[in-house]
């Protein structure tokens, strides 16, 4: 199964308000029940690695719905940890949707910018999370996203993401034929599958990045998590 370079309906402008919300939507109950959340919270307990320190700083690019850095803040909430979360999204439509998840959380702030051009000072934060979004570019654009992030972190990248494979690809196209008439989430659930990497290419971009030490492991379903620790 060749990885598709066909762009997803979330990624092109002017998609209809209603149809972009409700994909939203969609996109949090996938997530909450294809272990997103799960692959997201251990990879801040491997980036966190045991340290003593009761807070950090973390920018999540891409943030989409901000149900992530929801997810985050309760986590770090139940471990005494003070968390500062900053969140990056392009979309004007999906910052106000992000808006109310976030309502409850005045330690998440949202920021209108670009994954490419983040609008922060380098060493801004602890940790940038990327998750579900590199799956987005070509591996060339990804390598310059992570030095970007790079700059940005003080400690570690976090990528969490999917993984290419046929039973992935076809078992979410039937999911989501099953329980959603959004076309957007139908087209684009099962394009981000066909957009995704092996674990063997999400290593080899992590290595092309260069920016530090990595680990790469595989979550189920058909998921990846990555911690780079940045060499400073």
């Amino acid at each position: 199964m060749r990885r598709s370079a066909e762009l997803e309906m979330m990624d092109a402008p002017g998609q209809p308000r209603e149809l972009l919300i409700e994909d939203l939507r969609n996109l949090r109950t996938i997530n909450r029940c294809l272990g997103c959340y799960r692959n997201v919270l251990r990879g801040m307990a491997q980036a966190l690695n045991g340290r003593s320190e009761r807070e950090f700083t973390l920018l999540d690019i891409g943030t989409g719905n901000a149900d992530v850095p929801a997810t985050i803040m309760r986590w770090a909430r139940r471990r005494k940890l003070t968390a500062r979360i900053s969140c990056l999204e392009r979309e004007a439509v999906t910052v106000e949707e992000a808006a109310d998840q976030t309502r409850a959380f005045s330690e998440i702030k949202l920021v209108r910018g670009d994954a490419l051009r983040p609008p922060f000072a380098p060493a801004s934060f602890d940790f940038v999370l990327a998750s579900q979004l590199l799956h987005h570019f070509a591996d060339e654009q990804m390598v310059i996203l992570l030095r970007t992030w790079a700059r940005l972190a003080r400690r570690a990248i976090i990528v969490s993401d999917l993984v290419r494979h046929p039973l992935a690809y076809h078992g979410i196209r039937l999911l989501t034929k099953a329980f959603t008439r959004n076309i957007m989430t139908r087209t684009d659930a099962p394009l981000s599958v066909h957009r995704a990497l092996t674990i063997e290419e999400w290593r080899a971009v992590l290595c092309e990045a260069n920016v530090g030490r990595f680990r790469v492991d595989w979550a189920l379903p058909f998921r990846m998590r990555a911690v780079i620790w940045l060499r400073k």
